[in-house]
């Protein structure tokens, strides 16, 4: 112990060191090892020779900031951004997007080698799946809004700061997002809307979320203000409504708490329609203000594409879809499997799967209310026994009760979509006792950022 207090010792705040990039971390970060202590840089790449200063010293590890880069990575490009390196949204602008690709799947690998007991090497672990054009993909903006010299202000807070980025060009947002947040963040300061002011707690209007439809074009503006009464209401829909002809639903949210959290209790539509239309293959759905949709339509369709097809199913099959949120997994894999059965713990979700399902006409869908974990051993009791399993888990990866009702009702086929590679890799570690890992495809859902997606086939040992 003593050895090892002595060897992490030597590093000091604000210590300038040079450290050499062996890997990207699941954040995005340059990875890097002075004197056997891992050092965690900020916007470096592997292989990269730097001078870095020590900004954090925890006793297992440290964080730096590059002073100077001695030696440049191949893949090092100019980031498309001009706030980059302030707003945090995106972590990988500065890699080319091809090695994004490759770093991606390697941090799938890490994850598995921290978390997991599998054989990398025997593994089957495929190269990410990208987009032919990464830029302007998010179908959904949630700005703050702020105030600065009597200027009104729509961005993100900066990285690791209560600083108000103001964003007027985003290089991932849809541009039809981006165009309309302006547009609104205009007719608030004409209007002389009074403005959140997070550190007072006094203002009206705290955050614009713009929602489109990518594939129908139509488009959804929510103001999130602290209080019910909207002053020059009419005034503030007349201008939207002439200066965003596309707009064809305009809502209001009251968030009246000390909170990060972006959304209150309370919706109601100003104007217009209460969701927009989106369409994700031959399946059309409607997205309310507080409806959970992916943010990547054109690569969700790979993903759950990717999903089906790790699933094999022949038509037969009774699969369920556990965490079904609004049925998508579930009614994409429809037409293959011989019924369907979701599940969720939100009833409006399944309220809106059930919608889903009768409007597609797929009768041998069923959606409900409740838990994997109760409701798996209670079909089994009456007879019901399903092939198939799918999952789309939160970060969270999926509950441990779950896991053992899996390990319990044995389905020969498991397919696991992820969006955090740590959570997935402890899972399959939970599952490994009865399943196998016949191969995952990881997929690119956030082009520049360090998110990675990924869909892994298990099946019966």
């Amino acid at each position: 112990m003593k050895k090892e207090q002595q060897t992490t010792a030597k590093l000091q705040l604000k210590q300038t060191f040079p450290l050499t990039i062996k890997r990207l971390g699941i954040n995005g970060e340059g990875v890097g090892y002075f004197k056997r202590q891992v050092v965690f840089v900020p916007g470096a790449l592997p292989g990269e020779e730097v001078v870095v200063e020590a900004t954090k010293v925890h006793p297992k590890f440290a964080e730096a900031k590059i002073k100077k880069i001695r030696k440049k990575s191949e893949h090092r490009i100019k980031p498309l951004c001009p706030v980059y390196d302030q707003c945090g949204g995106c972590q990988l602008q500065h890699l080319r997007y091809d090695q994004q690709l490759n770093e991606k799947r390697d941090i799938v690998i890490q994850a598995l080698e921290r978390h997991s007991k599998l054989k990398i090497d025997a593994l089957d672990i495929r190269p990410t799946i990208g987009m032919e054009n990464p830029w302007g993909y998010r179908n959904k903006s949630q700005f703050q809004v702020g105030e600065r010299d009597g200027k009104v202000l729509a961005g993100l807070y900066g990285l690791n700061s209560h600083n108000l980025i103001n964003i007027e060009q985003c290089a991932v947002q849809h541009p039809a997002t981006t165009k309309a947040t302006e547009v609104v963040k205009g007719i608030l300061q004409d209007l002389k809307i009074p403005i959140y002011n997070e550190r007072k707690h006094k203002g009206l209007v705290r955050t614009i979320v713009a929602r489109t439809g990518v594939k129908t074009g139509e488009l959804q503006i929510v103001l999130i203000t602290t209080k019910k009464e909207l002053p020059k209401k009419d005034i503030i829909i007349q201008e939207i409504k002439k200066r965003l002809p596309e707009v064809n639903s305009i809502v209001q949210n009251v968030n009246g708490e000390k909170t990060s959290v972006i959304f209150g209790k309370d919706t109601a539509t100003l104007e217009g329609s209460d969701f927009i239309q989106e369409t994700l293959g031959d399946l059309q759905f409607e997205l309310s203000a507080r409806t959970f949709f992916q943010l990547n339509p054109e690569q969700t369709v790979k993903l759950y594409n990717e999903a089906k097809s790790a699933a094999k199913l022949t038509g037969k099959e009774k699969l369920v879809d556990a965490y079904c949120g609004v049925g998508t997994i579930g009614l994409w894999m429809a037409d293959q499997a011989g019924e369907v059965r979701g599940m969720d713990v939100i009833p409006e979700s399944i309220d809106d799967a059930k919608k889903n399902a009768e409007k597609h006409g797929v009768q041998h869908a069923k959606f409900y209310v409740g838990k994997a974990e109760e409701l798996l051993p209670k079909w089994l009791n009456e007879g019901w026994r399903h092939d198939v399993i799918v999952v789309d888990p939160p970060r969270t990866g999926c509950d441990q009760e779950f896991l053992k009702t899996v390990l319990k009702i044995k389905p020969k086929t498991f397919v696991y979509v992820s969006c955090n590679p740590s959570t997935l890799a402890k899972d399959i570690h939970t599952l490994g006792s009865h399943y196998k890992v016949e191969y995952i495809q990881p997929v690119d859902m956030f082009p520049h950022t360090s998110q990675i997606e990924s869909v892994t086939r298990l099946v019966l040992k």
